[in-house]
């Protein structure tokens, strides 16, 4: 399946016009036949929705997907954006370890931002060799891209020491496996200055390929994606639809597209090195994070116009890893909350019946065929096949997150350093 970029309206008049995602290979069938394009759906710039179409030799793929997206997408007016100026300054911050490669194309994206004011961190973790700092000397230096080692293993813990070493209050957070839109920093860091409150935004992770049934099974199980409307979580206001706030922290965004106010972040501890992947706790350290500062009070901003491109795993054997971590990471997550702040116990009992319902519908096996070819569904609607294995595997997940919490708080004790007796 191709992925694509659809402009329903290009600014210089010519109507609908298809590219390939940044990175990915040209559009068009082969030997006559047809091809299946899921694609991103933009007006005038602005993301309102995907659509997965099919595309026959000789037809236009920008007719062909613009008629479907007038059929099967509610297309909102999109307003100018406001200047790019009016967005504070900025570190981005970006964990890696032994990916020198896809650290490059990432960093290069980065590069390509029009945000005005930012600087690059990269946070090499635990690394086994010196081919990422060999990366950053050669090929970025003087370039506003900056090195550091991380020793203590785990994402966690590369993210807290990034955002020790950001000089801007603004510390947003990527991965080396994603290329950024142009205009992804400016869409992620302008709502920290039009609100002086905000404590933590999220953005559009998108799929960058879509070429092996286990890239198709991950974005049909929901992505990373959350929708294509802007939208504020504020705990004084708790949303009537989620009535698992603030606990539904899978809704809120990802560790590969978010941003945090450092002041806020550093109050709350930042984040919990036990969690993440990297430790036995698997992962877990975005989303305690996301309900740590929303539980202090802080509200939480999603906006879609913030887009990465994330390049899914390829392998069926990676996607299983991915499927338990995805279940050990949540549990871990509220074993980290319980355990720094335990005066959130009550409210989460209240919540715990339907919290166990909702983990039932979210991990529950649904029918495929044996390649596993679905097609990406609608995020959170549970119509998407999803294997009885990875089921399976999800629910032990979520059944090993508290004790491999217990195993990484351990493993972080063991490794701190011992004072003078």
């Amino acid at each position: 399946m191709a992925v694509a970029e659809l402009e329903l309206d290009a600014a210089d008049g010519t109507g609908a016009r298809i590219g390939p995602a940044p990175g990915g290979p040209p559009l068009g069938p082969r030997d006559g036949e047809e091809q299946r394009i899921f694609a991103l759906v933009r007006l005038r710039g602005r993301p309102v929705g995907t659509v997965v179409g099919r595309v026959r030799a000789g037809d236009d793929p920008a007719s062909v997907l613009a008629e479907q997206a007038a059929d099967e997408i509610d297309v909102p007016d999109a307003p100018e954006r406001p200047p790019a100026g009016e967005v504070p300054r900025a570190t981005v911050v970006v964990a890696t370890r032994e990916r020198p490669g896809q650290l490059a194309r990432a960093l290069d994206s980065l590069l390509a931002q029009d945000h005005p004011d930012f600087e690059i961190v990269v946070v090499d973790n635990a690394p086994a060799t010196d081919a990422t700092r060999e990366l950053i000397s050669s090929a970025y230096a003087g370039r506003g891209v900056s090195y550091a080692c991380e020793p203590a293993p785990g994402l966690a813990a590369a993210h807290n020491r990034g955002v020790l070493l950001a000089t801007a209050d603004i510390v947003a957070f990527t991965d080396d496996d994603v290329i950024a839109d142009p205009h992804w920093l400016s869409a992620l860091t302008r709502p920290f200055g039009e609100d002086p409150g905000l404590a933590c935004a999220t953005g559009l992770i998108l799929p960058a390929r879509l070429s092996t049934p286990a890239q198709i099974l991950l974005e049909s199980h929901g992505g990373f994606a959350k929708g294509f409307a802007a939208r504020r979580y504020d705990p004084a206001h708790p949303p009537a639809d989620e009535p698992l706030f603030p606990f539904t922290a899978g809704r809120f965004g990802s560790g590969a597209n978010m941003a945090f106010r450092g002041e806020a972040l550093k109050a709350v501890g930042g984040f919990d090195p036990a969690t993440g992947t990297g430790t036995a706790a698997k992962g877990g350290d975005d989303l305690y994070a996301f309900v740590r500062l929303l539980a202090e009070g802080h509200p939480l901003h999603y906006t879609p116009e913030a887009i990465v491109w994330h390049h899914h795993r390829e392998r069926w054997e990676d996607l299983c890893g991915q499927a338990y971590g995805y279940g050990a990471g949540l549990t871990a997550c509220l074993t980290a909350l319980l355990v720094r702040r335990p005066a959130l116990l009550p409210s989460l009992l209240a919540r715990l019946p339907r919290g166990l319902a909702h983990a039932r519908t979210m991990t529950a096996s649904r029918a495929t065929d044996v390649a596993g070819s679905g097609v990406p569904g609608e995020h959170g609607a549970y119509t998407y096949p999803w294997p009885r294995h990875l089921s399976r595997l999800e629910r032990r997940g979520l059944l090993y997150g508290p004790l491999g919490y217990v195993r990484a708080r351990f493993a972080v004790r063991a490794a701190r350093p011992r004072g003078p007796r």
